[in-house]
């Protein structure tokens, strides 16, 4: 390894680090793009990205507890179902060819903008109708007047779709299956999962989803390693970088304003998704 390749490892993994704290995402989604412009296979890039991931996140998730901002309840949750989930991502690497996963880890991410829009637009829309219902209170019309939105688009109980449980085992399931097929620790996916589905916000799902990351990357990393797939040396540089860069971002997070973190959310996947797009077109025509 050159002293070039070495500092940008380091570099990535302290960016991957700030990422995790900021987005909730255990830095996969540059790390895996990163690796394989560093001419490592795809299936060592996931599996050794994933191993950093658990460094990061459990630097992240230790700092997010000493600040009171960890339900572990609710990682639990989400985390369990992620374990087998995990294992089942890690078996499928070995079947499709690396551009086709590349290709489906870029389609992820743009549908990730697209969720995080949807709950965004259900939010404000049950806002206003909280808005009418308080005006329809004032004016004698009571609790059960008409809404001006029906209510089986956004009723009052967060959960849009599911059962509480039904909700985070999904998420959670979603979120191991990715973690194992991508070397992702599942965050950009359980992120806009949790603000759809369990009705958290922005911050407080950014936080319990890098808990779960913890459980996530553990899972498929274990899983990678019984292949051989995990660089240790190079997993081991990106996670020292991303463990100090997990302790600074998410003392920040709890100081910004959840329409910057989203904003910032959606531009990271929407710029990983082009450059991960292009790398898919070149691992095609060089098959």
């Amino acid at each position: 390894m050159t002293v070039s390749e070495l500092l940008i490892l380091g570099a990535a993994g302290l960016l991957a680090g700030i990422l995790a704290g900021f987005l909730g995402i255990g830095g996969g989604t540059m790390l895996v793009p990163l690796l394989v412009a560093l001419n490592y296979a795809p299936v060592e890039a996931v599996a050794t990205s994933g191993f950093s991931i658990v460094i990061t996140a459990i630097s992240g998730s230790f700092q997010n507890w000493r600040m009171g901002y960890f339900s572990l309840s609710q990682v639990a949750g989400i985390g369990f179902p992620a374990v087998i989930t995990a294992q089942m991502g890690v078996y499928l690497t070995g079947i499709f060819p690396p551009y086709l996963l590349l290709i489906a880890f870029g389609l992820l991410l743009l549908l990730n903008i697209y969720l995080i829009q949807v709950r965004k637009y259900l939010t404000e829309a049950k806002k206003m109708a909280e808005g009418q219902q308080g005006m329809g209170g004032q004016t004698g019309q009571g609790e059960n007047s008409p809404l001006p939105i029906s209510d089986s688009r956004f009723p009052n109980h967060p959960n849009l779709f599911f059962n509480p449980t039904l909700a985070k085992v999904t998420t959670g399931g979603l979120a191991g299956l990715l973690a194992g097929l991508f070397g992702v620790g599942g965050g950009v996916i359980m992120v806009p999962m949790q603000i759809l589905l369990l009705g958290e916000s922005i911050k407080t799902a950014i936080q319990t989803s890098l808990g779960v990351i913890v459980i996530t990357a553990i899972s498929a990393t274990l899983g990678h390693a019984a292949r051989g797939n995990v660089l240790w040396n190079v997993g081991l540089i990106l996670g020292a970088g991303g463990l100090l860069g997990a302790q600074v971002s998410t003392r920040f997070l709890p100081k910004l304003s959840d329409r910057l973190v989203s904003l910032a959310f959606r531009s990271l996947l929407a710029l990983l998704s082009v450059y991960v797009f292009w790398q898919a077109w070149q691992k095609f025509t060089h098959t």
